[in-house]
């Protein structure tokens, strides 16, 4: 699994896989943050499939699913979770752009 950090505290990167929260674990992320809708591609793993296994290692998980623009409702669910979950905070969606792309409106 290949992440880009965005600063400290936030990193992004593409779909995860439930068998792949053991290294993001490892990795040291805290908190993880899907802004991948369930079902826009044929075999993407759903999001209550990643937070089971996200639940297990300990680590916070929130879906705020981005189709598109980002919406006002979804920018408000993601600046509410980064002030409450712990950091550090990996990121994802299909290719990172949109968990991106949040982060980006935050800090603007």
């Amino acid at each position: 699994m290949n992440f880009k950090n965005l600063d400290k505290d936030y990193a992004v990167t593409g779909q995860i896989l439930p068998a792949q929260i053991p290294a993001v674990a490892a990795a040291g992320f805290k908190s993880i943050v899907c802004a991948r809708p369930d079902n826009e591609d044929h075999g993407q793993p759903s999001f209550n499939e990643v937070a089971r296994e996200a639940e297990r290692a300990g680590i916070q998980i929130i879906h705020v699913p981005v189709s598109g623009m980002v919406s006002q409702g979804a920018f408000m669910k993601f600046e509410q979770a980064m002030k409450q979950m712990p950091k550090p905070v990996l990121a994802y969606c299909r290719s990172g752009g949109r968990a991106a792309s949040l982060y980006s409106m935050l800090r603007n």
